[in-house]
């Protein structure tokens, strides 16, 4: 799974940058993150609006992410910085945080349960780390690049491939009303051609699911980094391919998700639709 650029570092080689040291800093700030929204979550209120009026941002999303950010950058002062709320800042170290401080928010906003905290650490451009913490669900995803996933520490291994007709995919949908009419009419093609479908409305707990066997197949257009970095890898380590249309990675195009076998009939599905489009 292909990483995303990493801005501000000129010399290559990240100094201090294990992806075991990263994760268990992602990992405090994950949970710590975690806490502050879950305490916070009855009393919360929206702040403001992003892409339009029913994508909002809440108070909680800027203070979560300012804390993450006071505890990553504090304990490595030199790295760069992607975070949903707060923007891009560049670093020197090679390293950068991407960062979601409450994926999920409207689920947050409603009272619900389906949101989460996501982390991913990229060194020199690929991500080596990440955590996607769901403390209202009571389930923390961990990875590092090359010594795989676990939830709640317990290994974690995406089951099979099934056929395409007995598949359980998961998706998601754009707030803007061109977008959301173009995947309607991509979903009125997938849905006859499938077990079934789910919509979580969190994309990082979206991928999760599917290292875990909740789902068997994933895709959504118009996700970021901070979206599905953590849990791209999470899924990646799970033994899931992750990408996009035609030999591309996972990017705000399209993302496509599930084992080897599954992945391709999926793609071959949507490819012909314009997933990748708004029509």
């Amino acid at each position: 799974m292909p990483g995303i650029e990493n801005r501000g570092r000129p010399d290559g080689a990240a100094a201090h940058a294990e992806p075991k040291e990263l994760l268990e800093l992602a990992l405090a700030a994950a949970l710590e993150a975690g806490r502050l929204a879950a305490d916070g979550q009855a009393g919360i209120r929206v702040l403001d609006t992003k892409s339009s009026p029913t994508d909002v941002v809440t108070a909680m999303d800027r203070a979560a992410e300012e804390q993450i950010r006071r505890r990553l950058l504090g304990a490595r002062p030199g790295d760069a910085w992607l975070g949903e709320e707060g923007g891009e800042e560049a670093g020197t170290s090679g390293v950068r945080w991407i960062v979601d401080p409450i994926d999920g928010t409207v689920n947050y906003l409603y009272g619900r349960r389906e949101w989460a905290v996501s982390i991913a650490a990229e060194v020199d451009g690929e991500i080596v780390a990440g955590v996607v913490a769901a403390p209202a669900l009571g389930e923390t995803f961990t990875a590092t690049r090359g010594g795989g996933a676990s939830v709640n520490g317990e290994p974690l291994r995406a089951p099979g491939a099934v056929a395409l007709d007995m598949a359980l995919v998961g998706t998601g949908f754009g707030y803007e009303a061109r977008r959301r009419a173009h995947q309607a009419a991509v979903l009125a093609t997938v849905l006859p051609r499938v077990r079934d479908i789910r919509r979580v409305g969190a994309a990082a707990l979206d991928l999760c699911d599917l290292a875990r066997g909740r789902i068997n197949g994933y895709y959504e257009r118009g996700t970021n980094a901070w979206d599905w970095g953590a849990a791209a890898l999470v899924a990646a380590e799970a033994g899931v391919r992750v990408g996009g249309l035609r030999g591309a990675g996972p990017g705000s195009d399209l993302v496509i998700a599930a084992v080897p076998g599954l992945f391709e009939e999926l793609h071959d599905l949507l490819e012909p639709l314009g997933a990748d489009t708004d029509g």
